[in-house]
């Protein structure tokens, strides 16, 4: 057992590790998976194919990560937050306009009280960061074995239960095994689950810069006619770029000189950071979304990317997929509880019907909006712009979008209702 409560490969082991779920996956939806089941004392492994080590290198990963308050109060519930609340920097106002039209919504978390208080939307952290977050309370549940480095090489089903071979030979039995693989999720492919898949013509171009005048906690989002351009407010005087540009234009904005593509950023923020400096590489992400026909099968659930990838247009990504976990973690906890088998038909029914209606209409929402917005048609522009000014001027319905970019809409399970499980 590794100083960090990471147990690593052992070459050769026959070892059976016997468990009740089984995650596969040790990304940022597959730890808060494995998180908030063993904090609500379900055992837990989670199988994670890249070490900790590696997880944390400030160049693994130079993404950043939109937690909307419903997140956030299921990383509480999880016993994650406290871990990563110093490095998050709140969204307090949100402002969207088409391209830099002076019709715009402007939204004021001051406008909306949640529980008699007003909250931030969410908070934009360093993915880095969100990973030491999870790996700090991974070590200190008895309940939660992480496996790291660990490759799965075969999941095998039975009416039973599921045992995954990892490629030091030793194998992982439990009831249920919970997909949190990623795009290519090997657990999606062994359930036999298909996929609806079409990609964009664009590309997200992220970095991060620091800027000398202050952002004041504004997130800022302009849809342009090759897609939308977001600047996230992080700590520090921080800034995150999420930049949709048209693919064929991609590498060249990436690759260009410095002094140019500071130029470009000014250019399309309008210069109102002041002086930018890039703190990170640039990189570029090719956009997509992905669906699966279903979200569970037997002995197997999905969860995060496994199950569904989205346009970041609206800064969804991980929040829908902490909404997976909130959900698929309610109903195993109180199947376990009742000493119901937590892999049975009857508690992945539950699951499927909670999440996949929710994921598949905010996917189709969060396209038509992409469809919408990336054009530059006079007669579109015109209506996109009246009906922002439109939504600007008519409080009911500001609070009822805001409440729905916060996540706290719909069918909530218990963990964003702060509600422990």
């Amino acid at each position: 057992m590794a100083e960090s409560g990471v147990e690593t490969a052992r070459d050769g082991s026959t070892d059976v590790i016997e468990t009740d779920v089984i995650v596969l996956g040790g990304g940022l939806a597959g730890l808060s998976m494995a998180a908030a089941l063993a904090t609500a004392g379900v055992p837990v492994v989670c199988i994670d194919r890249d070490s900790p080590q590696n997880h944390q290198r400030d160049d693994f990963d130079i993404r950043t990560t939109a937690i909307a308050y419903a997140s956030k109060k299921v990383l509480e519930g999880a016993g994650v937050w406290r871990h990563m609340e110093q490095d998050a920097g709140p969204i307090l106002d949100i402002r969207v306009a088409d391209q830099f039209s002076p019709l715009f919504v402007h939204y004021d978390h001051r406008e909306l009280d949640l529980n008699g208080e007003n909250v931030p939307f969410g908070w934009i952290l360093d993915n880095k960061d969100m990973r030491r977050a999870l790996f700090a309370r991974a070590a200190e549940l008895p309940g939660l074995r992480h496996l790291a480095p660990a490759q799965a090489t075969a999941i095998d089903r039975d009416g039973s239960g599921v045992t995954v071979t990892l490629a030091d030979g030793r194998r992982v039995r439990g009831r249920l095994l919970v997909g949190a693989d990623g795009r290519k999720s090997m657990a999606r492919e062994v359930a036999g689950i298909k996929v609806r898949r079409w990609a964009y013509d664009q590309t997200a171009i992220i970095c991060t810069i620091r800027h000398s005048e202050p952002h004041n906690g504004v997130a800022v989002e302009h849809f342009l006619p090759t897609g939308p351009f977001a600047l996230l407010p992080m700590t520090e005087n921080r800034s995150s770029v999420v930049w949709s540009e048209k693919s064929s234009l991609a590498d060249a904005y990436i690759t260009l000189p410095e002094e140019e593509f500071i130029a470009e950023l000014d250019r399309r923020s309008g210069g109102y950071l002041g002086d930018i400096e890039i703190l990170t590489r640039r990189e570029g992400w090719p956009l997509s979304v992905l669906l699966a026909e279903s979200f569970a099968a037997p002995r197997i659930a999905l969860v995060g990317e496994a199950a569904h990838a989205i346009h970041p247009i609206a800064g969804q990504g991980l929040n829908l997929s902490l909404r997976d976990v909130a959900a698929l973690a309610e109903v195993i906890v109180d199947a376990y509880r009742l000493g119901v088998d937590v892999g049975s038909d009857t508690v992945l029914a539950r699951y499927q019907r909670w999440r996949r209606f929710d994921t598949v209409l905010l996917a189709v929402v969060c396209d038509g909006l992409v469809r919408l917005f990336s054009n530059n048609i006079p007669p579109i522009r015109l209506a996109r712009d009246v009906g922002m000014a439109v939504v600007n001027k008519l409080p009911p319905l500001k609070r009822f979008f805001m409440r729905h970019a916060m996540g706290v809409v719909g069918d909530l399970p218990r963990l964003i209702r702060g509600v422990p499980l």
